[in-house]
């Protein structure tokens, strides 16, 4: 399954590395910035999450929302937000449900090896709740500035 551009974002519900329930359907009326990234605390996956966290301010000006989802646990994604200083919400996917929802699971290829993965990826919800934008796979370097760039 992937996700369209003008289709209806999923509907999903996952907790938080503080164990809160994130609802995508009660953030009508905001933008929302939904991003995939393989693992808490990593070299590409911290730089991505540095750079919404250097441009959450500006982010917020627009009533843009941003979470990240991964696999990791609650605890591992509190580490992580609490060392990297993270103003926004890390939400489990523990078992890949929403990763599977947005078609980002997939069959990936590193250093001759097959295995299952989540492939770099970010959806722009609009406020009516349609995606706006779909970034699959993200380069990380630059790719914030594109975010805030699609976002009236």
């Amino acid at each position: 399954m992937s996700v369209d551009v003008g289709a209806a974002a999923p509907a999903f519900q996952l907790l938080d590395q503080d164990g809160e329930t994130f609802d995508l359907a009660a953030q009508k009326g905001r933008w929302v910035v939904v991003y995939f990234y393989p693992k808490d605390s990593t070299p590409g996956c911290t730089v991505e999450a540095c750079d919404f966290r250097d441009n959450f301010r500006r982010l917020e000006a627009k009533v843009a929302v941003v979470v990240g989802i991964s696999r990791d646990s609650a605890k591992s994604h509190r580490n992580f937000a609490e060392k990297q200083s993270l103003p926004f919400r890390l939400l489990v996917d523990d078992r890949t449900e929403v990763c599977q929802l947005f078609g980002i699971w997939k069959l990936k290829k590193f250093m001759g090896r097959e295995s299952l993965g989540i492939v770099r990826s970010t959806f722009l919800v609009d406020p009516k709740g349609k995606i706006a934008r779909v970034w699959s796979p993200v380069s990380v370097k630059g790719h914030v500035a594109e975010v805030l760039a699609a976002i009236p």
